[in-house]
């Protein structure tokens, strides 16, 4: 299994992956894959592996709608919803927002649900509801698509998924660039305006006021260096800290 990141513009076509074999490569054929079942079910299973989340349900139905896959993140303190797509015609916006709007407008039934397979006692204010995400899996999604993640305060991720005949998996989060605008400036969707509302993407200037100069430069320090340990460590503001993952591997947290 191997997890990946993309930024910024798609390539053309897909590099080839190799595979080396007396001193020559040899091409590793991609195979077909059913999204909405096979990749599931192993989704579901390695889910930690892939995600760090815990898997709380499975096709988890409410008010007409049926949720893949119903996750909790324990670092985050938050709930994930996790869709399997086979569709290229969605709308990622209006979907994913829907999907929040959903678990907001129902909060009670996602405890409930939560209790109920976990066994547990989770309360209300337990779960900082701010942090709720969405993510669409996909063999692959289109420019428009990917075009929608071009907002700083999104909470959606696009994962592309690819099997390969050497029984290889790869998960690949698709990022747009750097963007400075808002969803809220450009929607004027009633579900989107009610759900930004509620749901924050955190960023660093989030955890620093202006007159802060002193410790953001000390950050911006420690921020240069954990970064330059490597080219596979991810920066995650999230409401209290910031992290830095190796994977779903917590390798340090820096509080403001």
């Amino acid at each position: 299994m191997v997890l990946g990141q993309k930024r910024g513009l798609r390539l053309i076509q897909p590099m080839p992956i190799f595979k080396i074999n007396n001193k020559k490569l040899e091409n590793i054929k991609e195979t077909k894959i059913d999204v909405e079942k096979d990749i599931q079910i192993l989704t579901e299973n390695n889910l930690v592996t892939i995600f760090g989340l815990k898997v709380v349900s499975t096709e988890f139905a409410l008010s007409n709608l049926r949720i893949d896959t119903l996750a909790y993140n324990e670092e985050a303190k938050s709930f994930v919803i996790i869709e399997y797509k086979r569709d290229r015609s969605f709308s990622v916006i209006d979907q994913g927002y829907a999907y929040l709007g959903l678990m907001l407008n129902n909060k009670a039934d996602f405890i409930l649900e939560y209790n109920e397979k976990m066994s547990s006692n989770l309360k209300r204010d337990d779960i900082d509801w701010s942090q709720s995400r969405v993510i669409f899996i996909a063999n692959s999604f289109t420019t428009y698509q990917e075009k929608a993640l071009n907002f700083k305060d999104l909470p959606i991720e696009l994962w592309e998924v690819k099997k390969y005949d050497n029984l290889t998996i790869l998960y690949n989060q698709l990022k747009s660039a750097d963007s400075s605008e808002s969803i809220k400036t450009v929607s004027k969707n009633k579900t989107v305006e009610s759900v930004s509302r509620e749901v924050k993407k955190y960023s660093i200037e989030d955890h620093f006021k202006s007159e802060w100069k002193e410790s953001r430069e000390l950050f911006d320090i420690l921020r240069e260096k954990i970064l330059a340990l490597g080219d596979n460590i991810e920066e995650k503001p999230n409401r209290n800290y910031t992290s830095y993952k190796i994977g779903y591997y917590l390798l340090v947290g820096v509080h403001p």
